[in-house]
């Protein structure tokens, strides 16, 4: 049975690993040029930047990984083909940039209405089989998938109640386009494809009645609530998964001892970012209660009723493509051992 415990060892070996795979101070530098789409002082931003100096001290300078963010080299759905080409070395952004690639990206950026917290996510990654069926689909692309990390379950924001599954029937809101959209319309929804910028005024003007953005904590901060005052609280329908991924030729470049630390400086932000996520979200939950916003934590079940549709979207998704059934029977397998699902 997992457990939190289970992930957080697999990870802790790792670290512990590659602390003592210091190389010597007298090995040249390598340089890797990375990019993310977060902001340096976000959640996810700023714990990649930890990591980079992580790899630096870890390596004793021999392996120096620079973390552009902001999308500052490349638009962001380009970085993970701009690292396969070389323009830049690496991407730190998500899979779900990469589904037209193959289908079975999605089960690598985002498995809508499964899981329940971001440990059971690291599990299927580190004793689920994730880390083998990454093997075989990043390189078919010329990269390789060093790690993944995760924030807590995202929440909807609404200028109308979502009190449970019957208040999305006719809602029309901002979605991300996919997965998301596909399962939001079978429940009756109307998502509505728009850049995160339009939301705000698209809120104020009723052309939406609400968003779906990021977890509590960042829709705060966004000023998502000052709009609308009513949100899910804990998340239930999307947690999206970060990939830090690197061009396969300069992977295979490096000697192993840097290889290592990569992965322990990665497994370090994924034991970090789900535990401030959790911090910052009580914190935000706290405030908009006090401020008089509404959150509606869905009942058992209304969150079951959601995952049938969305286990309805999975099956398709896993006709798309070979990779794409392989790692959904993956998902599936692990869910069950979990008792996610029957």
């Amino acid at each position: 049975m997992f457990s939190r415990r289970t992930a957080l060892a697999g990870f802790s070996a790792a670290i512990a690993g590659a602390a003592v795979a210091r190389p010597a101070l007298a090995q040249s530098a390598t340089t890797l040029r990375f990019q993310t789409h977060h902001a340096p002082t976000s959640l996810q931003g700023a714990a990649l930047l930890r990591m980079a100096e992580r790899i630096k001290e870890m390596s004793a300078g021999s392996l120096v990984v620079e973390m552009h963010t902001n999308s500052s080299i490349v638009k962001a759905s380009e970085a993970f083909e701009s690292s396969s080409i070389g323009i830049i070395d690496g991407d730190a952004t998500g899979a779900g940039y990469i589904t037209g690639k193959d289908p079975a990206f999605q089960f690598f950026g985002d498995v809508m209405g499964g899981y329940e917290d971001p440990y059971q996510i690291l599990g299927w990654f580190k004793h689920g089989g994730g880390r083998e069926l990454a093997d075989e689909l990043y390189p078919k692309f010329g990269m390789h998938l060093i790690g993944i990390f995760v924030a807590t379950p995202e929440s909807l924001g609404s200028t109308k109640p979502l009190r449970g599954i019957e208040d999305l029937k006719g809602w029309k809101f901002r979605s991300p386009p996919g997965m998301e959209s596909e399962i939001f319309t079978k429940l009756g929804s109307g998502p509505v494809v728009m850049p995160f910028g339009e939301v705000f005024t698209a809120m104020s003007t009723g052309a939406v009645s609400g968003a779906d953005a990021s977890t509590l904590a960042v829709n705060k901060g966004l000023g998502l609530y000052d709009v609308g005052k009513h949100a899910t609280y804990p998340g239930f329908h999307s947690m999206p998964i970060e990939h830090v991924c690197v061009n396969l030729e300069k992977w295979k470049a490096l000697p192993e001892d840097q290889q290592r630390i990569f992965e322990a400086a990665v497994d370090q932000i994924a034991i970090e970012v789900p535990t401030r996520s959790t911090i910052a979200d009580q914190k935000a939950a706290a405030e908009l209660r006090e401020a008089g916003v509404s959150l509606y934590d869905w009942s058992s079940e209304d969150r079951a009723q959601f995952r049938k549709v969305a286990q309805e979207v999975w099956l398709d998704w896993a006709g798309r493509s070979p990779m794409a059934k392989k790692t959904f029977d993956s998902h599936v397998a692990y869910m069950k051992q979990l008792g996610i699902i029957a």
